[in-house]
């Protein structure tokens, strides 16, 4: 007959494996979210790309049961992957644990900045230039005095003498803010103290005819900032609108202006992988019009029949920043790979850049897109990231206050949560060394026209400067 201390020690037993196995489960689920959520939706679950999962807002349902369908069968339309093909159930079960546990920290109190970074070449202090900010997109200054800030939610804010001003800019475009659509980049005309244009890029949508969703679409207008109002709008790009798109995903978009007097501007493959090597839809491509929207006559395609006549490059599968060489006057992009594969690019006329055909990533799920990762007639990156970082934000350090820093490329990543500093001669990146790491997704990173360099952070929605320690 079983005794009582026995019994007891069997209980104690059983204890002691039951906690282990339930710390074991949070083990797995935590390191099964890193793997394969994380890229997307933040290392710390507060979003990027992707919507944050410890908000509470749960658009699809936010009951157990919604939250397994949507990760075993994918939201195909958000660019949400299925995993039922690499995920086992009790694998599933196990992120959503982690999920649901995360929640309950989610009124945890967050580290406080950090003031002050060691570089190889400076030292550097960290100064908040502006906060509260929901979601901001992109940067860029009208003069060395004042600031705009796009926020994704479709505001364009405005920071004069180093105050972020209360109300948004009036009257800018309605933008679809689903997915990762929204109110996207901001940029200055070069020109601007002479003719006053700000171009934005935003998520367009068709006027819902009750027949399903509606598609949407990367669109580009100028305008003029009068009074805190968006005045005298111009459209300067609209994609046929039989090429809208139902996704709400990959959107690209940066907008740059060479010294010859072109703007460039880039739109994702909005989920259509395919689309990306077919010159007859704009997605998936870089474009080049003038800065009024007329179309250069000698872009690449513009005299094939049935083609978009504002291309310049192919295969591009969702770039997130773009920037011009000072000195060169040549068009660098950064944009995202699917699994592993981010790669740094310089745009050239014509050139196909190889997405979905060739890629060094695999889909979100494990799965593979290709075996290919080079063929004749597509271009290898100049530089690749695997596992990928999330490159977002790009620009060529053109200040003054770190000269030992001139004509670098700045790399801003989401997922890393960094921005790296590369060396490149020529068409070759010489060193990478992280100068800024772990306060925030870095949506955007740029020169001002003081010198300092300004990121902004997605979450917390903050944009910081940095400059030399004095």
């Amino acid at each position: 007959m079983e005794t009582i201390p026995q019994r007891i020690k069997q209980l104690f037993i059983l204890g002691i494996f039951f906690v282990f196995a339930i710390h074991t489960q949070a083990q797995d689920g935590q390191a099964l979210y890193q793997q394969n959520c994380a890229s997307c939706h933040g290392a710390d679950l507060n979003g990027g790309n992707a919507a944050s999962l410890i908000d509470g807002v749960w658009q699809f349902g936010a009951e157990n049961s919604y939250i397994y369908r949507n990760i075993k069968f994918g939201i195909p339309h958000l660019g949400m992957p299925s995993y039922e093909a690499t995920l086992s159930d009790a694998e599933i079960g196990s992120i959503l644990d982690y999920i649901r546990n995360s929640e309950k920290n989610v009124g945890a109190e967050k580290p406080a900045l950090v003031n002050e970074y060691e570089t190889m070449d400076y030292d550097l202090d960290v100064e908040v230039f502006a906060e509260g900010l929901e979601i901001p997109w992109a940067i860029d200054f009208l003069d060395k005095n004042t600031a705009l800030i796009t926020e994704r939610p479709g505001r364009l804010r405005v920071v004069k003498n180093g105050k972020l001003l209360p109300e948004a800019v009036k009257n800018t475009p309605e933008v679809l803010h689903r997915g990762q659509g929204g109110l996207l980049d901001v940029a200055v005309d070069p020109n601007y103290d002479k003719n006053g244009w700000v171009y934005l890029a935003f998520s367009h949508v068709l006027r819902d005819d009750g027949a399903g969703r509606p598609g949407a679409m990367t669109k580009l207008v100028r305008g003029k900032i009068n009074n805190n109002t968006w005045t005298d709008e111009q459209v300067i790009y609209e994609a046929p609108h039989e090429t809208y798109r139902t996704t709400r995903h990959h959107y690209g978009c940066r907008i740059v202006f060479d010294p010859d007097g072109y703007l460039y501007f880039a739109i994702g493959e909005r989920g259509y992988q395919d689309m990306a090597q077919d010159f007859t839809l704009p997605n998936g491509k870089v474009h080049r019009i003038y800065p009024d929207g007329k179309v250069p006559t000698d872009n690449p395609w513009y005299n094939e029949q049935g083609a978009i006549k504002t291309l310049y490059s192919l295969g591009n599968r969702n770039i997130q920043g773009m920037a011009v060489h000072p000195v060169t006057g040549e068009v660098w992009a950064t944009e995202h790979g699917p699994m592993g594969g981010d790669e740094l690019n310089l745009i050239e006329a014509g050139k196909n850049y190889g997405w979905p055909v060739i890629t060094y990533g695999r889909n979100y799920n494990g799965t593979i897109i290709t075996e290919q990762t080079h063929k004749e007639g597509m271009e290898q990156p100049i530089y690749y990231w695997k596992p990928s970082t999330a490159v977002c934000g790009l620009d060529f350090y053109r200040g003054d206050l770190f000269p030992k820093w001139k004509n670098k490329l700045m790399v801003g990543a989401l997922k890393y949560e960094q921005v790296s500093l590369l060396d490149i001669e020529k068409d070759r990146v010489m060193h990478e060394e992280v100068i800024f790491k772990n306060q925030g997704r870095v949506r955007d990173v740029s020169t001002g026209p003081d010198g300092a360099i300004y990121i902004v952070l997605n979450n917390p929605g903050t944009v910081v400067r940095l400059v030399p320690k004095q």
